[in-house]
């Protein structure tokens, strides 16, 4: 009779950690952060399907680094922010490709219109908003997470607020 192994937990030191415990460390790691990560994703896109497809591409980028991840968490949500400035990055570029690039002067307020009036700003003004406000995160998170310094966060933040006063009443 087979005598079974028991559970090791995976460590990051040089100690050998079974294949299996690595998977289930990272699976664990899914599912806590998956929620939290795609609300994020969608502040900054303004689309579930969208937000869901970019966390998770960037589950499968923090998956293939994951041995070498110091801080899983800051890795992931440095990830989900790029991977929403690349998206928002190829729209604008489409848009420019297609000459059908229409400036808003005023944002149509209606029932969503905290939604409306941060979407249409800036996408590092969005970030930095979504990040502090909705997403909880420090100055040095948020300029982590934006590759800035954190004076820049605050100036980023200013500046939103100050968009989004001239459009909320």
């Amino acid at each position: 009779m087979r005598e079974a192994l028991p559970l090791v937990e995976a460590t990051f030191d040089s100690t050998p950690v079974p294949a299996d415990a690595h998977r289930a460390t990272f699976a664990d790691f899914y599912r806590a952060t998956f929620p939290d990560m795609t609300r994020l994703a969608f502040l900054l896109t303004g689309s579930a399907e969208t937000a869901r497809d970019l966390v998770q591409d960037s589950f499968m980028r923090v998956h293939d680094k994951w041995d070498g991840v110091a801080e899983p968490r800051a890795y992931l949500r440095r990830t989900v922010v790029n991977a929403c400035h690349s998206h928002h990055r190829r729209l604008r570029l489409q848009r420019q490709r297609q000459q059908q690039v229409s400036r808003l002067d005023t944002v149509d307020l209606g029932a969503d219109e905290m939604i409306d009036a941060i979407g249409a700003l800036p996408y590092r003004q969005r970030a930095a908003i979504v990040l502090r406000f909705w997403h909880d995160s420090s100055e040095a998170d948020i300029a982590a997470a934006l590759g800035c310094r954190p004076g820049t966060v605050g100036s980023l933040i200013h500046r939103a607020l100050a968009e989004l006063r001239k459009v909320m009443p």
